[in-house]
C-alpha cells in the first residue's frame, strides 16, 4: 500500500508544474502529463505579474526565489492610460515601486520545469479520457497510451479541461469580449517611439467602444491586444487571419481615428496575429467532492484576465492542494478540505474580474476605466509628452 496517494497531474502549465515541485519537495513524487511535445512547442502567453500572498508565495514555498530573481523584472510594473487622441489620463509615478513583479510565461515554465526530477513530465501526453476502477481508482487514457491507475488525477488542464466534466456540469461562457493578439520584436532598437509610448509596463488605450493594451515583456518584446465587445465569431468573421497584411490593415481600419502614435503599433506589429475570445466560468463555481478527483487554476475557476488573478490563484491553489495531502493520513479527506477552502477563497478574486470585465468598452469611453485605476494606491493624472 501507498503511504502516499499515487497523483497524476493532467496539464503542464504553472498551477500544475507548481504543485509537481511543492509535491516532490514533500517526498511524493507525481507524475504529470502535458499534452505539448515539448516545452517550446507553442508560445505560452505573455508577461506575468506575481502577486504577494499567491504566486510569490508559491515561489518561497518551491524554493525558487534565487531563480525567479534572476528572470522577474521589477522595473516594469508601470501602468498608463491614454484616450484615443494619446492624451496621457493616468500613470504610475514609480514603475519599479510595486509588490507584483513582472514575469515571461515562458520564463517561468521553464523556472519550474528545472526545478522537477528528470522524467516527472510526460511530453506528448494529451488526456483523451478518464476510466474510473473498481478499486476507486482512475486510469487514464492518453494520446501515447494508457497510464495508471492513479489513486488522486488533479485537472490542472485548463479553460477546457477534459478533467471538469467529471465533476462539474458547467462549461466556460463567453464574456463578450474578444482580443486580438499581436507582438513586436526588439521594440527599444527598431521601434523607439513605441517603446516611449508603452513604457515600463503597460499602456492601454480606449476609445470608440475599442481599446488597445500594449505590455512589455522581456527581451525588448511587446505584446499587443486590441479589445471588442462583440459576437464570439466576429474576429473570425471580420479578419482573415491566414492573411497578416490583411489583419493589419483590418484593424487600421477599426481603429481609424485614433492617433498615429498609437496605430504605429499596428504597423511595427509581426506577423503573427491570433484571436482570443475571452471565456470565464461563473463566479463561486464549485462542485460536489468526488474520490480521486480534483481541480486547479482555470480549470477549477476559470477568470477574464483583467484582475491579473489566473496564475497567481492557480499557483495558490498548488500550496494548499500540496500543504494538505503532504502529510501521511487520510488523504481523500485533504483534497476534500482542499476544495472547500479554495471555493471560498477565490470568489472574491472572480468576482473582482468579472466586475473589471464588465467595465471594459463602456458608452462612456474611458471614464469608467480611469475612475476604477484611479482608486488604486499610486497612480496620478498625467500627461503625454509629444
Amino acid at each position: 500500500m501507498h503511504k502516499h496517494p499515487r497523483i497524476a497531474i493532467v496539464g503542464g502549465g504553472p498551477g500544475g508544474l507548481t504543485l509537481a515541485r511543492l509535491l516532490h519537495l514533500s517526498g511524493i513524487e507525481a507524475t504529470v502529463f502535458e499534452r505539448d511535445a515539448h516545452p517550446l512547442e507553442r508560445p505560452q502567453g505573455g508577461t506575468l505579474d506575481l502577486h504577494e500572498g499567491s504566486g510569490l508565495l508559491a515561489v518561497r514555498r518551491a524554493g525558487l526565489e534565487d531563480a525567479f530573481l534572476r528572470v522577474a523584472r521589477y522595473d516594469d510594473q508601470g501602468s498608463r492610460l491614454l484616450d484615443m487622441s494619446g492624451r496621457l489620463l493616468f500613470e504610475t509615478p514609480d514603475a519599479a515601486a510595486g509588490d507584483r513583479p513582472e514575469i515571461d510565461r515562458t520564463a517561468l515554465r521553464e523556472m519550474l520545469l528545472d526545478s522537477l526530477p528528470a522524467g516527472c513530465v510526460r511530453w506528448g501526453s494529451s488526456l483523451r479520457a478518464l476510466q474510473p476502477l473498481e478499486d476507486g481508482r482512475w486510469q487514464l487514457d492518453l494520446s501515447s497510451g494508457p497510464a495508471g491507475p492513479f489513486d488522486l488525477v488533479v485537472g490542472a488542464d485548463g479553460a477546457w479541461s477534459r478533467v471538469r466534466p467529471l465533476l462539474s456540469p458547467y462549461k466556460p461562457q463567453y464574456s463578450g469580449l474578444t482580443f486580438v493578439e499581436f507582438g513586436i520584436d526588439d521594440v527599444d532598437a527598431r521601434h523607439p517611439a513605441i517603446s516611449k509610448l508603452v513604457g515600463r509596463g503597460k499602456v492601454g488605450v480606449e476609445g470608440e467602444g475599442k481599446e488597445i493594451i500594449a505590455q512589455r515583456n522581456g527581451n525588448a518584446h511587446i505584446r499587443g491586444y486590441t479589445i471588442f465587445r462583440v459576437p464570439a465569431d466576429w474576429a473570425a468573421q471580420r479578419f482573415d487571419f491566414a492573411s497578416p497584411a490583411a489583419v493589419r490593415s483590418g484593424l487600421l481600419e477599426e481603429f481609424q481615428g485614433f492617433d498615429e502614435r498609437v496605430t504605429d503599433l499596428f504597423r511595427a506589429a509581426g506577423d503573427r496575429f491570433e484571436t482570443r475570445p475571452i471565456h470565464a466560468l461563473p463566479v463561486g463555481h464549485c462542485w460536489a467532492h468526488r474520490r480521486g478527483l480534483t481541480l486547479l487554476g482555470d480549470a477549477a475557476h476559470l477568470m477574464s484576465p483583467f484582475g491579473g488573478e489566473g496564475v497567481n490563484t492557480a499557483m495558490r491553489d498548488a500550496v494548499e492542494l500540496a500543504a494538505r495531502i503532504a502529510p501521511p493520513g487520510d488523504w481523500d479527506a485533504a483534497v476534500a478540505a482542499y476544495e472547500a477552502e479554495m471555493f471560498e477563497r477565490v470568489t472574491e478574486a472572480a468576482q473582482g474580474s468579472a466586475d473589471a470585465a464588465a467595465i471594459q468598452l463602456s458608452h462612456l469611453g474611458p471614464a469608467l476605466t480611469l475612475q476604477h485605476v484611479m482608486q488604486m494606491p499610486g497612480m496620478h493624472a498625467g500627461r503625454l509628452e509629444a
